[in-house]
């Protein structure tokens, strides 16, 4: 765990181009603003289907050989871009790197589930994305001054910390080989299935209750970055930029400083009963900016929805791991990301259509609404597993008196 921790932090640390990508298109190639968003829209969409592709070859054929593969062609494809004049070549290869880099999760995550039994799973997913955090917080930086200095090695910087992470996995995590994976399962709702992706949700029904559920927390969420600008804006006025920017700031900050006391502190409550806290977090943290005006409680209000972000992600992995068979983990961890994908899509969609016929105001009411309705969801699936479990448990003491 901490060599794939290493090889987050050193990841996400040389992650520069993505962040800087409309920059780049616009201010270094020349391209317009209205082609510049087509493309970084195609760069979000062209991650869904890679990361199902990468479910499917991990589980099929090796997390492994599936990670090693999508990072170092990622990187790979990124070296072109460092020599080429031709704008269209640019484009074409960001693409393929795109690509390569939305299949790098699911085998990751994969490998996170297959070493970790499950009452360490929320402490190593919790150290995923504490590495993520860490390496996202300081290369930034960084690729803002290879950007404005050293343009080239925006691009070769990536590749290289991208090989550097394939290569401590490569020559420190074994490879566990498909017909192996029954070794991993650790309870019957992870003993292996046959049949596809949808046979095996078919049979595990509260998997496709929670991440339809979980869609509703991705649009909640995806109002930090679509209305709570635009709420800054309208309240501070030309201050709200700068007013934004630093509650983003406090969104990290607090993700580094809390993840690991948050973890320590729910490490005990099932993923479930946490996922429902996220829920009633997001209702405080965004309902209450429809009715603040003070920027000290647009900072509270701030700490508070990120305490749910960090127990939604470090309790999403973990619910899925816990009942995803071994054969397809990495499947139903595309799956997952495929939730939260299309409920941020719907989140900026209908968010914009609802600010513009209702008022911007009234998002966070509505906000409010969803995070209730979306906690209710999840104590619903908690009370109808509780209710399994006592049956299961009831005829296990049956049984035995019969025979």
């Amino acid at each position: 765990m901490y060599i794939l921790f290493g090889a987050t932090v050193i990841n996400r640390f040389g992650d520069f181009v993505m962040p800087f990508l409309a920059m780049y298109l616009t201010a270094k190639i020349g391209l317009s603003s209205e082609i510049s968003g087509i493309i970084v829209t195609i760069t979000a969409l062209i991650c869904i289907p890679s990361s199902l592709l990468g479910g499917k070859l991990a589980d099929e054929f090796g997390r492994k050989k599936t990670y090693l593969i999508a990072q170092g062609g990622a990187a790979l494809s990124l070296l072109p871009c460092a020599f080429l004049k031709n704008p269209v070549l640019i484009v074409v290869f960001l693409l393929i790197s795109t690509f390569f880099t939305g299949a790098v999760r699911p085998p990751m995550n994969a490998i996170v589930t297959d070493i970790l039994p499950p009452h360490q799973r929320q402490q190593g997913f919790s150290l995923q994305y504490l590495g993520i955090n860490a390496g996202v917080a300081l290369g930034p930086i960084v690729a803002g001054f290879l950007f404005n200095h050293f343009l080239p090695m925006l691009f070769i910087g990536d590749a290289i910390t991208s090989f550097i992470a394939c290569y401590l996995v490569w020559k420190n995590i074994d490879e566990i080989k498909p017909e192996h994976l029954k070794e991993t399962a650790y309870s019957k709702m992870e003993k292996e299935e046959k049949g596809n992706t949808i046979n095996a949700l078919m049979k595990r029904p509260q998997i496709a209750m929670f991440l339809v559920i979980y869609i509703l927390y991705s649009f909640v969420y995806s109002q930090n970055s679509f209305s709570l600008p635009l709420t800054a804006a309208a309240v501070f006025g030309s201050a709200g930029p700068g007013r934004f920017g630093l509650l983003m700031s406090i969104n990290a900050c607090t993700v580094l400083f809390c993840t690991v006391p948050v973890t320590s502190l729910t490490k005990h409550l099932k993923p479930l009963a946490n996922m429902i806290i996220v829920g009633l977090l997001y209702a405080v943290g965004f309902g209450m900016l429809g009715v603040v005006h003070s920027y000290y409680m647009f900072i509270l209000s701030t700490v508070i929805w990120t305490l749910g972000e960090i127990l939604a992600v470090t309790n999403f992995g973990v619910y899925l791991a816990n009942n995803s068979p071994s054969n397809f983990r990495a499947r139903f961890n595309s799956a997952g990301s495929l939730s939260w994908s299309f409920g941020a899509a719907l989140g900026t969609s209908i968010a914009g259509k609802f600010i513009h016929e209702i008022g911007l105001n009234y998002i966070w009411p509505l906000t409010f609404l969803i995070s209730i309705l979306g906690s209710i969801g999840m104590f619903c699936i908690f009370m109808i597993e509780r209710r399994k479990k006592r049956v299961i448990d009831d005829l296990t003491d049956v049984l035995p008196r019969h025979q």
